[in-house]
């Protein structure tokens, strides 16, 4: 029988010590568990994705000494294979490196494979610089057991419609025991189903058993939710490590099948989270590596006493614990009494400090100097942005005194159509909500809710009809249709068949049903001519936390200056 053991770790891009010190630390603890491999993600050495850090030749020479303490520590165990993937330089022509996964044993390098498919779809651009490997198979003979190796996007060809190479047929044509594919594959809404369908699809057609082992951690926008898994051509996914959280696993396999504790692993229903839970896994983890890695163990939130800033504060005291997280509210001559009082109890739900700032005199010496200056009084629009550029410097300034990091509360749905203020509310570090649409902030919310027993956040926030409270009685229908109606419009258009069948297949219907009337077939156009005309805002709002299948961002790259 072959003993593998997974390792599912959490990676930072750059940070070579730590990932060095992680990958030793369990080649040991494999070692010590008489393992016969140890399996590490995809780029791992180095972290998944260093960009244009690839091009640097400091990091390239720490990734080669990280590589080489690596091989040195191989020869301590001279009897565990470990398999980990990092960036090797390529020798021929093409791209200067590639996306390598290597075999290691006894201070050698005993197998060495090239990643074939390249994605450069959504958030990947890995051929800018990788140079696609050879089509070729690469087996190895571990305790007279014939293992073949991949890379994650190698496994996603089926049945061979975006790239004219489907490295599956090498593969079977070498025919190997087990596949074992390393991977880095970002979690979002329906990707785990997603991997889990056509890894076992894959592994159907070519009669191969799969051990498929991921990373997780949050890297920037991108989080990882783990969740490896192993696949049989009988029984489909028979496994499947933690999610949102390492692991280290130790699995047999022997005659086409994986065993745990001596025992045959048989299928089981695994069901996914609700989505309301995942995306609060997704967003916690999230937050929590996003800040670790930059630096910072507070944030700082604006909070309006409306549902996108407390939704955002819930989530941060989730993530970092009450007390590092700062809450300001900054009422203004406009402001509700209730945002005032919300905010408090809000504030006093969570267990966070909660300051206040009025900028009522602030708005009224900026608006004094304007008329005295331009001659003409500050009314209107700009009057209502300058109210949330005071508050978005005021929260900037908190930010730079205190080092703690400014969260932004824009949602999706606002953020599409431009409902947001350069310099204002788009002030900020990370937006935890700015993949979620207002709809779901408000499931989100309620979720929270239900999962502690009790109301932290207040009924009233969820309950009252959203405001910017900029303006006299203002309330967001009064500039966008009924959130119900342009979230369905807003996924149809941005996402579209990207998302699970179910909610394109609702999302399309809500559009067509639109469509047979010319008040709807005005409304969708209106919606996406806003979506067109504020892509400036998008690319200088700070990064958000990406949760669905097609963030902004590096998920959709539109021009600036463009007629469309």
């Amino acid at each position: 029988m072959l003993n593998i053991a997974l390792a599912q770790l959490n990676y930072t891009v750059g940070d070579f010590s730590a990932n060095t010190t992680a990958i030793i630390s369990h080649m040991r603890r494999a070692a010590a568990a008489s393992a016969d491999i140890a399996v590490f993600s995809e780029l791992a050495i180095c972290g998944y994705y260093p960009g244009d850090l690839l091009e640097d030749s400091s990091f390239l020479a720490r990734c080669d000494a990280a590589l080489d303490e690596i091989i040195r520590t191989s020869a301590e165990l001279p009897e565990l294979v470990t398999v980990v993937g990092t960036a090797r330089r390529n020798n021929g022509p093409g791209k200067p490196l590639h996306n390598s996964l290597l075999a290691i044993r006894n201070g050698q390098i005993i197998a060495e494979y090239y990643k074939q498919l390249l994605p450069t779809y959504g958030i990947f651009d890995e051929y800018r610089h990788f140079e696609p490997g050879p089509q070729t198979a690469c087996t190895l003979s571990v305790r007279e057991h014939r293992v073949g190796f991949m890379i994650c996007e190698d496994g996603w060809n089926q049945p061979g419609l975006d790239y004219k190479v489907n490295p599956f047929d090498a593969l079977k044509q070498a025919t190997p025991e087990l596949v074992i594919s390393i991977n880095a594959s970002p979690s979002d809404i329906g990707k785990r189903k997603k991997r889990h369908s056509t890894i076992s699809k894959a592994c159907q057609e070519t009669q191969l058993p799969i051990l498929f082992v991921n990373q997780t951690g949050g890297q920037d926008q991108l989080v990882f939710d783990g969740a490896s898994f192993a696949v049989t051509p009988d029984q489909g996914v028979v496994f499947e490590a933690s999610q949102f959280e390492e692991d280290f696993q130790c699995i047999g396999f022997d005659a086409g099948a994986f065993m745990k504790d001596g025992l045959p692993l048989l299928a089981s229903a695994l069901v996914d989270l609700p989505v309301e839970e995942f995306t609060r896994r997704q967003i916690l983890l999230g937050l929590r590596d996003y800040a670790r890695r930059c630096g910072f163990s507070k944030v700082v939130v604006g909070s309006s006493g409306g549902i996108d800033s407390a939704l955002t504060l819930a989530l941060a005291a989730q993530a970092l614990g009450a007390e590092n997280v700062i809450a300001i509210t900054m009422p203004s001559v406009w402001s509700s009494e209730g945002s005032v009082s919300d905010s408090v109890d809000l504030c006093k739900n969570l267990g966070i400090r909660l300051h206040t700032h009025p900028v009522a005199d602030l708005v009224k010496q900026f608006s004094t100097g304007f008329e005295h200056s331009f001659d003409t009084p500050l009314r209107g629009l700009p009057l209502e942005n300058l109210q949330a550029r005071i508050r978005g410097t005021i929260l900037m300034e908190y930010s730079n005194s205190f080092g703690a990091l400014l969260l932004t509360t824009g949602n999706k749905s606002e953020i599409s159509v431009g409902y947001c203020t350069l310099y204002g509310d788009t002030n900020g570090g990370l937006g935890l909500i700015g993949d979620l649409y207002k709809t779901e902030v408000y499931a989100l919310s309620r979720h929270i809710n239900q999962q502690a027993g009790r109301e932290l956040i207040p009924e009233p926030i969820i309950s009252k009809p959203p405001s910017a409270e900029l303006a006299p009685d203002q309330k967001d229908t009064d500039s966008l249709p009924p959130y119900e109606v342009q979230d369905e419009i807003l996924k149809w258009h941005l996402e579209g068949d990207r998302m699970p069948p179910a909610e394109a297949k609702a999302a399309r219907n809500h559009v067509q049903g639109l469509q047979t009337s010319e008040e709807g077939r005005q409304l969708v156009a209106r919606i996406l001519a806003m979506v067109a005309r504020n892509e400036y805002k998008r690319r200088q709002a700070p990064p958000l936390i990406r949760v669905r299948s097609r963030a902004f961002g590096s998920g959709r790259q539109m021009p600036l200056a463009a007629k469309y």
